[in-house]
């Protein structure tokens, strides 16, 4: 089984400015972020984003959008209500927001996904040579044990085995990689929420599975194979070993950011408790409550941070 390339390459001590690690990319006359529609040779990215210190992604576009306008109007950057133009307009892929040193960027859905979009995000943050970044995932998932409208704060990203690593296959090889988070970032995010004391916040296990249906044990797919029962026992275990909730990009989040020595987090809300059922019955405006969370606490995180009141 292979190591993970150079993993221990990012553990100097300073601000980091690069984050990349991949030699190639220095003999490359133009580097085209194509999924972004963004390049080196067509956008000028250290002017565009050399002030960025904090990166929010979330899986949907209008999710990014709504975030980029709250924390422009809790920093005082501008009106809340002003039109923040997209970035990567360009193309239909992802979604991308600036106000001031924030950056918001939708991912879309599962690990191919949020995975593709990162390495142009890191690259695009090598390219801008932006220091000492955050990156922080906004999200919902299904919670294990704890009441609907929790928030999570990830620890470890583990697979559906409940192990603490991200599998990839290079060049037909087995690669896994660790994904362990900032625990510090971790704690900060936790202390501000006490702090907000709003909605109930824990630290947990997340786990990250490959589909949205029977990968995370649920009875409602168009195919089932197990019972509720088994399904039950699964759960159990996954609360056994840690697993608060469960959603489908953390793994490679975690792993990246490791890799490229990012600060990184994972905050993500419970819309329901996966044990007591697997649709979401509460009302929209209450899902919607549940969404705003995990905004709510990256924001105090982001202004304390930056010294706003």
């Amino acid at each position: 089984m292979a190591a993970g390339f150079n993993e221990e390459k990012r553990a100097g001590k300073g601000p980091q400015s690069s984050y990349i690690i991949n030699p190639h990319l220095d003999s490359m006359k133009e580097d085209i972020l194509y999924h972004f529609n963004l390049g080196t040779a067509t956008h000028d990215l250290p002017a565009m984003f050399g002030d960025v210190k904090f990166v929010c992604i979330g899986g949907s576009p209008w999710r990014m959008r709504s975030f980029i306008q709250y924390i422009a109007g809790e920093l005082r950057l501008s009106d809340p209500n002003a039109d923040f133009p997209d970035i990567c307009a360009g193309t239909d892929r992802y979604s991308m927001y600036k106000a001031g040193p924030v950056l918001s960027i939708s991912h879309g859905m599962g690990i191919p996904s949020i995975g593709i979009m990162l390495h142009e995000l890191i690259k695009l943050l090598h390219h801008a040579r932006c220091t000492d970044v955050t990156i922080i995932r906004i999200g919902t998932s299904g919670g294990i044990g704890l009441n609907p409208g929790t928030v999570v704060i990830t620890k470890q990203s583990v697979d559906a085995t409940f192990l603490p690593q991200f599998e990839q296959i290079i060049l037909g090889k087995k690669v896994l990689r660790s994904t362990d988070l900032d625990e510090k970032l971790s704690e900060e995010l936790l202390q501000c929420s006490k702090k907000l004391n709003e909605f109930d916040t824990v630290i947990g296990n997340t786990m990250c599975t490959l589909d949205f249906y029977e990968g995370q044990a649920r009875l409602d797919g168009a195919f089932c194979s197990y019972t509720e029962e088994e399904k039950q026992n699964y759960l159990e275990e996954a609360y056994t070993a840690g697993v608060r909730n469960i959603e489908m990009e953390s793994s490679v989040f975690a792993a990246m950011c490791k890799l490229s020595g990012l600060r990184g987090a994972v905050v993500c809300v419970t819309l329901l408790d996966r044990r007591k059922g697997d649709q979401m019955t509460s009302s929209h405006d209450t899902l919607n409550d549940y969404q705003m969370r995990p905004q709510k606490l990256v924001r105090h995180y982001i202004k304390k941070q930056l010294n706003v009141v």
